[in-house]
């Protein structure tokens, strides 16, 4: 299974981070929509993933809901019938979410920078590490936090739990 270091913060705003990260990255920016609908899954995370261009990938993954840098396990497949493969997952295993996001890819070295504005949530930062399969996760976490340092992004800015958490929260019924 592929992995990387992953690490997520809220940000004041997309416009405002795009220059530094442009500042610190080696290539990009790159516009990305995306449309991900998540699905019951007892092993960890399973999405998929929709493109603009209509093409897609089932992505599956494994990762700790903690603030700062975790390490993310995890396998992409592509896709070419993402409309009919959402009906079949739906069907097969439920919806447990949907998340759409407009976002900004810059790439540092073996670093994704993410910018994302999320819909109904706001702005985002996310950075990937990728790992090499014989690499321990200590170097890719600290990658991503000397490159959370550079981008001036505070710890307190730090987010545990994934875009689907953060809006289900926001529909979670509330005691009465």
């Amino acid at each position: 299974m592929a992995r990387n270091i992953e690490i997520k913060a809220r940000i004041v705003s997309v416009e405002a981070l795009r220059p530094l990260a442009a500042a610190v990255a080696d290539s990009g920016p790159e516009s990305i929509d995306q449309d991900d609908t998540f699905f019951a899954c007892p092993q960890g995370r399973l999405k998929l993933r929709v493109f603009a261009n209509g093409m897609g990938e089932l992505i599956f993954y494994q990762r700790a809901d903690t603030a700062g840098p975790k390490a993310s396990f995890y396998l992409r497949t592509p896709v070419p019938d993402p409309d009919g493969l959402r009906e079949t997952l739906s069907h097969a295993y439920g919806v447990t979410g949907r998340v759409r996001k407009q976002r900004i890819l810059f790439l540092a070295g073996r670093t994704r920078i993410h910018l994302d504005r999320v819909a109904d949530l706001g702005d985002f930062a996310e950075l990937e590490v990728v790992l090499s399969d014989e690499e321990d996760t200590a170097s890719g976490i600290a990658e991503a936090h000397a490159l959370i340092h550079r981008l001036g992004i505070a710890e307190d800015a730090l987010i545990e739990t994934a875009y689907v958490d953060l809006l289900a929260g926001l529909t979670a019924p509330t005691d009465a």
